[in-house]
C-alpha cells in the first residue's frame, strides 16, 4: 500500500491530499528515508512525521483493506512517539495565550500605552 494511502487509512490525515502533501513537502521519513507519496510500506517499517509541531513516530503492524475507524487504527499500527513531544506542545499552547484570549479585539488602553512605550524606546 502507498505511504499516502496508509497514513490516511489509519487516520493521522483527514484526506489522502493531505497526506501526500505532507510526503511531497519531505516531511515523512520511512525507515529514515524521505519518502514519496507513492512508496510503498510493508509491515515492521517505522514511519515518523511531523504535523502540528510533533514528531510522530510508529511502527506498522499490519496492512489495513481500507479506511479504518479511529478505534480500530492502533491495530495496524504501535506508536513509539515520545512523551516529552506532547508536552513540549501542551507548553506552546500555555504560553501563546499568556495575556488575551485569542480574538477578544482591540487593545485596551493599557496595551496601548506599552505600544506607544515600546514604540518611543525605539526610535
Amino acid at each position: 500500500m502507498r505511504i499516502d494511502k496508509y497514513l490516511w487509512c489509519v487516520r493521522h490525515f483527514k484526506t489522502r491530499t493531505l497526506a501526500a502533501t505532507a510526503c511531497k513537502k519531505g516531511k515523512v521519513k520511512i525507515n529514515n528515508d524521505i519518502a514519496k507519496p507513492s512508496r510503498e510500506v510493508y509491515p515492521m517499517d517505522k514511519i515518523e512525521f511531523r504535523k502540528n509541531q510533533i514528531n510522530y513516530q510508529f511502527t506498522i503492524n499490519e496492512i489495513p483493506s481500507s479506511r479504518v475507524s479511529a478505534k480500530l487504527a492502533d491495530i495496524y499500527r504501535t506508536d513509539t512517539t515520545p512523551k516529552k513531544q506532547f508536552e513540549v506542545q501542551e507548553l506552546l499552547k500555555y504560553s501563546k495565550d499568556y495575556y488575551k484570549k485569542k480574538g477578544v479585539g482591540r487593545p485596551t488602553k493599557k496595551d496601548r500605552r506599552n505600544i506607544d512605550e515600546f514604540n518611543d524606546e525605539n526610535e
